[in-house]
């Protein structure tokens, strides 16, 4: 019993760091931006600059139930690397030239209600009253952090929430997924192997559409991207792993409602970012509901 608290207390440890940690990103990317770099670019940097730990990482780790991989996991693994760390982080860099930090942090935080959604029409587990209820709450609190933004930031918001959302979902999707791969390849290994797959895809993506011209911006956006890599993608990533391995997706995901807070703080220090009463009512109530579908989900 202690040694089953103790395992939940060093998890809620992890889920809280890798929260805070991940939702630094967000101010980084706006703070990078100032220096007239692109997205796309920007995400290279991100990835190149953590390549080589995961590199080494994935080389010495061993897996934790090697007997039980097939070869359909590591094209399912394959597949979950490009989703939750290519498509879903390009997607948000994307959202991110439109919104204001803040405002991204609440839109992406609706992954929780996502996840309970992909459960139910995936692997049919039953979506409650209280649940859909829920997800409702959470989608009129979103609306209503939009609101003040309406007419103030132009239709370019639209389209920034719309690239927002999708990255939401996409990560919610792997969420998904890599519960059942994680207890197959260990934290580590199935971390390391899915940001090697996403830095690949990146790499060839900028291949395809950008010259490399690498070396031409201020050293501000490589000190950026180098942070990003270091506390906002290689520490949080393998703390989120291991926060989903001890507590499972659902409870983790309960964590997730720092995220919009510590973003809205950090943005109002480092980007003179401000949030209305409206907004933090909206955020109040986007909160409330993934708690609620979160505990829901956990309990049922």
């Amino acid at each position: 019993m202690l040694k089953q608290t103790s395992k939940a207390g060093v998890g809620v440890l992890f889920a809280i760091l890798g929260v805070i940690l991940f939702s630094a990103k967000a101010v980084m990317v706006k703070m990078a931006y100032t220096y007239d770099v692109d997205h796309l670019t920007l995400l290279l940097f991100r990835m190149l600059f953590a390549l080589p730990f995961y590199v080494a990482i994935a080389f010495y780790a061993k897996p934790q139930n090697s007997q039980k991989i097939k070869s359909k996991d590591y094209l399912w693994l394959v597949f979950f690397g490009f989703l939750g760390y290519y498509l879903a982080s390009l997607l948000d860099f994307m959202g991110l030239q439109f919104l204001k930090a803040g405002l991204e942090r609440i839109i992406l935080f609706i992954y929780p209600t996502i996840v309970v959604l992909l459960s139910w029409l995936f692997f049919k587990k039953r979506l409650t009253r209280n649940q859909f209820l829920a997800i409702l709450i959470t989608y009129l609190g979103v609306l209503i952090t939009f609101w003040d933004e309406i007419g103030v930031s132009g239709d370019t918001i639209y389209w920034g929430g719309f690239l927002i959302f999708l990255s939401a979902f996409t990560y919610a999707a792997y969420l998904v997924g890599s519960g059942w791969l994680i207890p197959k390849f260990g934290v580590l290994r199935f971390t390391s192997y899915a940001m090697i797959v996403s830095t690949l895809c990146i790499v060839l993506h900028y291949a395809v559409v950008s010259e490399f011209d690498l070396f031409k911006y201020p050293k501000e956006v490589y000190y950026l991207g180098l942070a990003m890599a270091l506390f906002s993608t290689l520490l949080p990533s393998f703390l989120v792993s291991e926060a989903i391995k001890r507590l499972g997706a659902s409870t983790f995901s309960i964590f997730g409602s720092l995220g919009p807070v510590s973003t809205i703080i950090l943005a109002f220090f480092f980007l003179d970012e401000r949030i209305t009463y409206l907004q933090i009512f909206g955020m109040l109530v986007v909160i409330f509901g993934v708690t609620l579908v979160s505990r829901k989900k956990t309990t049922s």
